[in-house]
């Protein structure tokens, strides 16, 4: 138990490192982002929507807009593609680069989120959750998780929670690190390349 505290403290701390490293060494980049956005496309720049995080709990979670002004009340039961006709041209970009995330580093700074972890969902989507699934909420959510960098949007959504409870009981810094490093190949190559490239071998019966 205190080696996992261990951990969980040198993961927050790294949290927090990379966070403003990544926020401060790219900030022109994150001023001409938000800028194309806003000459391409009516509507705010950022998108905010209540999310659970840890144990439930309701908090904003902050990405760049990628998709036209009221999507999200199109979104429910329906999975965003990339060639889904709701998301602008610009955030065709950002959404295939990751980069529309990035915004959620300030969330990682203020403690809603880490950066590993399973993504925060919907509010809706905990009226379908079991005990189990549950347990996706014992630790904050990731900009990334095993289940992205397994397949994410190719894989069923059962197989994803069955991922994500995984990383959940089975969390450590080596774990986090090959996340990491995978995260790069799925922002360089997409998603795609890694659905059939297991990262973990997980019990999906």
């Amino acid at each position: 138990m205190q080696h996992k505290r261990i951990q969980r403290f040198i993961k927050r701390l790294f949290d927090i490192i990379f966070a403003l490293i990544i926020l401060v060494i790219f900030l022109p980049i994150w001023i001409l982002i938000a800028f194309l956005i806003k000459v391409t496309s009516h509507g705010p720049i950022f998108f905010l929507q209540d999310r659970p995080g840890q144990y439930g709990k309701i908090f904003k979670v902050y990405k760049f807009r990628t998709m036209k002004p009221g999507s999200e009340k199109m979104i429910k039961g329906k999975e965003v593609t990339k060639d889904d006709a709701r998301i602008t041209f610009i955030g065709k970009l950002l959404r295939r680069t990751k980069v529309d995330e990035i915004p959620q580093l300030l969330n990682v700074l203020k403690g809603d989120m880490s950066l590993i972890g399973p993504r925060p969902e919907r509010i809706a989507s905990l009226e379908d959750y079991n005990d189990e699934i549950s347990k996706r909420l014992n630790v904050k959510p990731g900009l990334t998780g095993l289940a992205q960098v397994s397949g994410n949007i190719y894989l069923e959504l059962k197989d994803r929670y069955i991922l994500d409870v995984y990383y959940v009981k089975n969390f450590n810094l080596w774990l986090d690190f090959k996340i990491i490093w995978r995260t790069i190949g799925v922002v360089l190559f997409g998603e795609e390349r890694y659905k059939s490239n297991k990262l973990v071998n997980v019990d999906r019966s």
